[in-house]
């Protein structure tokens, strides 16, 4: 069986790549046995160098990898260049704290000596959807090698040359064999894969329904698990908000890789004293981007990834139109170019209770209005997600409170829109996922955390 990689923009075949065998999935996953079984006592300034030589590649490289991404999932070629260098930047913050995470802490106890150790688990199965499909799989990569782990990577069908070309990078900048792996495989093999005895964890970027079954499976195979799920991240706009910086943040992570981002904004929750004036200063900024060809300077955002997400979303934006949810601000109509492209679209909530609790993983905006700041809080928190959330306020103060006790979700930005950082933890709670990847807890997720005693 073939899996076919499609460009976007114009529909165009880009290549069709032959599905591995169960006999080649079986020989990789044996083969990254191995290599960890040297990889997990290879020489710290060693590691920090290959890891250093995969953010040198990244550089001297970017417009190739760049190009693959665009080409392949459809994001503008200026997002596709900050994807590789957010990518480049993770190699370089765990080659320089890696070692300092892992260090063994001493601990006060009752016995002569105690201490905790970090070792690594072994091979860690990494399953990464197509969105960020450079900085996803980097940012599950880096930290589980960085702890000693091997990684085999099972990428989104519709990305496979940025799969095949991720592992490609580790061989050139000199990283033994066998610690980072693709396999193309079938998401309904995937479950094989993860029974496999060879496996002792499971990282997994995607849908929460997916999730559940990853989880599912990894729990009846007792291996470890870290995932992150979907988003339907709020954004509060408080009464004292400065609107015109709220508006122009929340356009920009709304339309955020098209709109196809777990932590772009969702659900846009605004104070009623300020939601005129936000509403329509955030229309005017929505409006003012240009969607089209991905390597025009001018396009803002490129097409969806594929016809069928594009068609998936119209249908859920008419439907919402057509049963009185909410009324249509602007966008809303597939335009007639080839390709999968959708219009930036603002949809105003008339009836809360015939609104979905659901990502919308487009261009599409759905604004609330709330009667005053607590309820926006309230709004906030009805979602069964709780990946970001984003609050407005020129009480940093009173935000900072809000974003510490009263919002429910694995991270809070105030005053700017949600993001991803290498010295930060990502995740998750409630439908969104749990676990943390990136900084010093990322690392730690696949290590064993052991307690050594001497008396």
């Amino acid at each position: 069986m073939k899996v076919l990689s499609v460009n976007p923009k114009n529909l165009d075949a880009l290549a069709e790549i032959e599905e591995f065998t169960d006999k080649q999935v079986a020989e990789i996953l044996a083969g990254c046995e191995h290599g960890f079984a040297g990889w997990k006592n290879i020489e710290p300034r060693e590691k920090r160098k290959l890891l250093l030589g995969v953010s040198e590649l990244l550089k001297n490289n970017l417009k190739k990898y760049s190009r693959i991404i665009t080409d392949e999932m459809g994001k503008t070629i200026h997002e596709a260049e900050g994807e590789i260098k957010k990518c480049s930047a993770v190699c370089e913050y765990y080659a320089n704290n890696f070692e300092k995470f892992l260090s063994d802490v001493e601990v006060a106890s009752d016995f002569k000596k105690s201490k905790i150790s970090f070792l690594p688990i072994g091979v860690v199965l990494a399953i990464m959807p197509w969105n960020f499909p450079f900085w996803q799989a980097f940012r599950a990569i880096i930290p589980a090698v960085s702890a000693g782990n091997a990684v085999v990577l099972k990428h989104s069908s519709n990305v496979s040359l940025c799969a095949l070309e991720i592992e490609n990078i580790f061989k050139e900048a000199g990283f033994p064999e066998n610690i980072v792996r693709t396999i193309i495989v079938s998401g309904d093999k995937t479950d094989k894969v993860i029974a496999n005895k060879l496996i002792r964890g499971v990282t997994f970027t995607g849908s929460t329904d997916v999730g559940r079954k990853i989880a599912e499976n990894a729990g009846r195979n007792l291996k470890k698990c870290v995932l992150e799920l979907g988003g339907n991240d709020p954004y509060i706009v408080l009464e004292n908000a400065d609107i015109e910086l709220a508006a122009r943040k929340c356009a920009g992570s709304r339309l955020l890789n098209a709109g196809q981002s777990c932590i772009a904004a969702k659900r846009f929750i605004v104070s009623e004293k300020v939601y005129a004036e936000f509403l329509e200063k955030f229309t005017a900024n929505i409006k003012a981007v240009k969607f089209g060809d991905p390597y025009d300077d001018s396009s803002k955002i490129g097409p969806l990834v594929s016809v069928k997400a594009r068609d998936a979303i119209h249908k859920t934006v008419h439907d919402y139109v057509e049963k009185g949810a909410v009324r249509l601000i602007c966008g809303g109509v597939v335009p007639d170019n080839k390709g999968a492209f959708y219009p930036p679209t603002i949809l105003e909530v008339i009836d809360r209770s015939k609104i979905r609790d659901e990502e919308v993983f487009g261009p599409v905006a759905i604004i609330f209005k709330a009667k005053n700041d607590l309820e926006a809080i309230e709004i906030a928190n009805s979602s069964d997600f709780g990946l970001g959330a984003a609050i407005f306020s020129k009480n940093e103060a009173a935000a900072l409170e809000i974003a510490k006790n009263k919002i429910e979700s694995g991270s809070v930005f105030i005053n700017d829109y949600v993001q991803s950082n290498q010295a930060l933890p990502f995740g998750g709670v409630k439908n969104s996922g749990f676990g943390r990847e990136l900084s010093e807890f990322g690392i730690k997720e696949f290590t064993n955390i052991k307690t050594v005693v001497l008396n």
